[in-house]
């Protein structure tokens, strides 16, 4: 195995052992299943029957209850006879945190347990802040002690264990030694996953999940080679990003850090966080699954993809590659945005409102949004109107030698040159030149790219790399390392077109592709479109439409925005981090996210967590700004960052609170 995938260059399964939950095998390369969780009171057994039904129909093949105490472990057996009585027979999954005795219950009960290592036997108090070699292996012995009768339990019943570790709800001993970092995820899991193996008890799944997709990332591929370094094999990985959200930026957010590692092949179940009904995550996780499925759209037989021994760069952490700016694209700017808008007949300046800029006729003047474009293509069209000052326009070469004869021609239009078109080409722009490189399409061996040599470190080069082969991450992130091998510094646009066809499979393929490379620090640039084979239908599942899109160009420049807000590459809007809802919560979680949303969206650059219950709540909003947390029926917690600023605010007055929170602290500016 290299590093921490079976390959690089290919799409490949990570091997993986295993394991039997009810009637489902999950791992050794049976197909990637999908879940979700229930979000009533496991109190209300009718109530979590029947939502879990829906699940059910909608696709899920695991269902997880939450049983934070006793009585709700114990209910779990009525909430099974009852889903067994009507048919199901779906294996169940109990959510544990802090009680192992409800795991002890409950793993008596259903066919699997979940428990988070940070919070289960462990400390989270910050009471002690350096722990001696010695206090430390006290500690695990301490562990050994209390979670040992779990796994004999588990290995007696047959019941299945994650092993679930969160970014947000690290112990103390673990902050300690290794702080709030990916390493220390992986060893919080492999303390407990070496007990297990001491006791002979292999039927383990493990998850490392953050609600920063970054950092889950990271940890993921660190705890494969952890696993294979230590025991040369790997254990069922469930994949999921924590409190992601809703709507558009919470399936980007999951994409991005799910995307990443099964394109990696890394990954045996998934799970969508969202602050939905659980019954619309199922959808979501099938199209994330189903890309890698013999249906998963192509246009050509993959070239070859030269392997990889070594990577230039180090892929458990985050290091923007370096490179040279031309104008405003590369160096320590910003990643930029380019729209698409090739395929309208005539642009005119109503078009230009698609990608954030409103012409007003009276006034004869732009107004400019956070999420406008910073250049559009518009192939071999000349615009006929005067265009706002920040934005610049790609076209052909023919079309740009056509433009240079008009009056703004020289500062607003630049040519883009296919691979060798560009060394071949009598005229250039001294200030800005395109060139697209479509990796590996076919069987050209690499030291005929003959004219990376003309075009490598031209000070007025801008790369744009693609690829129609299927395994299109892998071709790009290849020429990457082609690219840091040779030292060629020149900044890179990502060009990812999908053949989908809803906009639900659009989000995903787009937030795949071009996240996985962000997120390794690849990219200086993006643009989003649609191949000759795509289609753009509105989906509807069940009765219910998911992503409604009306305008494609629209869709696809706050998707291209988005995607670079979740990859923290680019932050052009608030940031939400707000969890999916479970039966611990205590308000409605959808209808107080959507209220936060109305009235905190426009403050760019703020990371606001929205979180139903004081189980999770604290920890996994670490990466959040200010926190609003159900504290109790009815009341509300207000945080700046891990601090507590106000206790049991009454929910009716909780919203407004949070706002003079955000004034007292100068993060408030009015709407306009």
């Amino acid at each position: 195995m290299l590093l921490y995938a079976p390959s690089l260059t290919q799409y490949k399964r990570l091997a993986t052992k295993e394991v039997k939950i009810g009637d489902v095998l999950l791992g050794n390369f049976n197909p990637i299943r999908v879940q979700t969780m229930t979000t009533t009171d496991t109190m209300d057994t009718i109530a979590t029957v029947e939502q879990s039904i829906r699940c059910i129909e909608a696709g899920a093949e695991l269902v997880r209850i939450t049983a934070p105490s006793k009585k709700e472990a114990e209910n779990l057996l009525n909430i099974k006879n009852e889903l067994r009585k009507r048919g199901y027979h779906t294996p169940l999954v109990a959510d544990i945190h802090f009680t192992p005795n409800a795991a002890e219950i409950a793993a008596r009960i259903v066919e699997k347990v979940r428990v988070n290592p940070g919070n289960y036997v462990d400390k989270k108090k910050f009471e002690q802040i350096e722990y001696t070699d010695a206090e430390y292996a006290e500690e695990i012995d301490r562990i050994r002690e209390r979670f040992t009768p779990l796994v004999k339990i588990c290995k007696e019943y047959g019941t299945a264990m994650r092993i679930g570790t969160n970014h947000g709800s690290l112990s103390d001993r673990i902050m300690s030694r290794y702080g709030d970092t990916a390493i220390g995820m992986v060893e919080s899991a492999m303390e407990f996953l070496r007990i297990a193996r001491d006791e002979s008890y292999h039927n383990i799944v493990l998850s490392m999940k953050s609600s920063n997709p970054q950092v889950m990332v990271q940890a993921y591929r660190l705890l494969v080679q952890q696993m294979m370094n230590e025991f040369a094999e790997c254990y069922p990985l469930h994949l999921g990003v924590t409190e992601a959200g809703d709507g558009e930026d919470g399936r980007i957010k999951s994409a991005i850090g799910i995307g990443t590692l099964l394109e990696d092949g890394i990954g045996d179940t998934v799970r969508v966080s969202l602050t939905e009904d659980p019954e619309f995550e199922i959808p979501v996780c099938k199209d994330l699954v189903k890309r890698y499925s013999v249906d998963r759209p192509q246009t050509t037989v993959n070239g070859k993809v030269p392997d990889v021994t070594s990577l230039p760069y180090s892929p458990f952490e985050y290091k923007r590659r370096e490179t040279f700016a031309v104008t405003n694209i590369g160096g320590k700017q910003v990643p930029v945005v380019i729209a698409d808008l090739s395929k309208i007949e005539t642009i005119t300046p109503q078009h230009l409102e698609s990608v954030g800029y409103k012409y007003d006729e009276v006034t004869d003047k732009w107004s400019i949004g956070d999420m406008a474009a910073d250049y559009i293509f518009t192939g071999n069209q000349l615009l006929s109107f005067q265009l706002p000052g920040t934005l610049k326009v790609i076209v052909y070469p023919e079309t740009w030698k056509e433009a240079q004869r008009t009056p703004s021609g020289e500062e607003k239009y630049f040519p883009i040159f296919m691979d060798s078109g560009f060394a071949e080409a009598e005229r250039k722009s001294e200030l800005l030149n395109f060139v697209m490189v479509d990796c590996f399409n076919d069987d050209t061996p690499l030291n005929d790219y003959t004219y990376f040599d003309q075009l490598a470190n031209d000070p007025t080069v801008v790369l744009c790399l693609s690829s129609t082969n299927s395994n299109a991450l892998q071709s790009v992130r290849r020429m990457f390392v082609e690219l840091m091998q040779r030292n060629i510094k020149n900044p890179v646009v990502l060009i990812t077109d999908s053949k989908w066809q809803t906009p639900d499979e659009h989000l995903i393929h787009f937030a795949t592709e071009t996240g996985g490379l962000l997120l390794d620090g690849m990219g200086d640039g993006i643009c989003l479109g649609y191949g000759s084979a795509a289609q753009f239908t509105n989906n509807k599942v069940s009765g219910r439409t998911y992503l409604e899109v009306k305008d494609n160009h629209q869709f696809t420049n706050n998707t291209a925005f988005s995607i670079l807000q979740a990859t923290r590459t680019r932050i052009s809007k608030t940031e939400y981090i707000s969890c999916p809802s479970c039966g611990r919560t205590l308000f409605d979680l959808q209808e107080t996210t959507a209220k936060i949303r109305s009235v905190t969206n426009h403050l760019k650059g703020v990371k606001i967590a929205i979180m139903g219950c004081i189980v999770n709540g604290p920890g996994e909003m670490a990466d959040a700004d200010f926190g609003y947390v159900g504290s109790g029926p009815g009341k509300i917690t207000l945080y700046k960052g891990k601090e507590i600023v106000k206790r049991n605010v009454d929910s009716e007055v909780a919203v407004q609170e949070l706002i003079n929170l955000l004034k007292e602290n100068e993060a408030w500016v009015e709407p306009s």
